[in-house]
């Protein structure tokens, strides 16, 4: 049954990994910053350093190797450069779609489990929570360096889009003056379960492959 639960456990990580970049296509591109600006940083914030701590706990519990979850934040990387060749393919400028930051939190995760001798605990609460903290503040560097937003939405306006729902000029600072404090606060609080619910994913499927 080894090579059964081996194969289970590379699925769930290849099916984290592809959701994260569909994820990623769908709440990174230019038209939703453009129609919802600060407030779509923190929502992607969020759902990507949760979804980046649920898939990398998991393969980084299941090898028990500081460092897998690098590992996995570089697959989910390679996946999402793809898909922004997809888009280019299509005509899109190749920024179109911007390709999160995940390394680097990845790595803090690794550093947690590696200082703490691999202290599964202490991997899901601080590791979970540098995560949270970390992902707004890299990512926002990261966006700093590519084109305005506004420009790149109007000149390549999504063509499944109804003309009802073109870009309209966004209110800046309407909701609150700083995202990545926001982000970064809420991402704190919710990685953590998120983390923990990828380590109880881990143990349940070995007690269903050992079933």
């Amino acid at each position: 049954m080894v090579w059964l639960r081996r194969t289970t456990h590379y699925l769930f990580i290849v099916v984290v990994a592809v959701n994260s970049t569909l994820l990623t296509i769908n709440a990174e591109d230019y038209i939703f910053y453009t129609d919802w600006m600060w407030t779509s940083f923190v929502v992607f914030s969020v759902s990507q350093s949760t979804m980046l701590a649920v898939g990398a706990i998991y393969y980084m519990l299941f090898t028990g190797v500081p460092g897998t979850a690098t590992y996995y934040a570089t697959i989910m990387t390679i996946y999402t450069w793809v898909a922004k060749g997809a888009w280019f393919a299509l005509g899109y400028p190749y920024d179109f779609i911007v390709v999160p930051v995940w390394i680097p939190s990845a790595m803090l995760l690794d550093l947690t489990y590696w200082a703490t001798r691999r202290n599964k605990h202490a991997a899901i609460i601080i590791g979970g929570t540098l995560v949270g903290l970390s992902f707004p503040l890299f990512n926002m560097v990261n966006l700093l360096l590519v084109r305005d937003p506004l420009e790149v939405a109007f000149k390549y306006p999504r063509p499944t889009l109804p003309a009802y729902m073109a870009p309209i000029e966004p209110q800046v600072g309407k909701f609150y003056n700083s995202p990545v404090a926001l982000g970064s606060g809420a991402g704190a609080v919710l990685t953590v379960p998120i983390a923990a619910l990828g380590a109880k994913l881990n143990t349940w499927t070995y007690r269903w492959m050992a079933a």
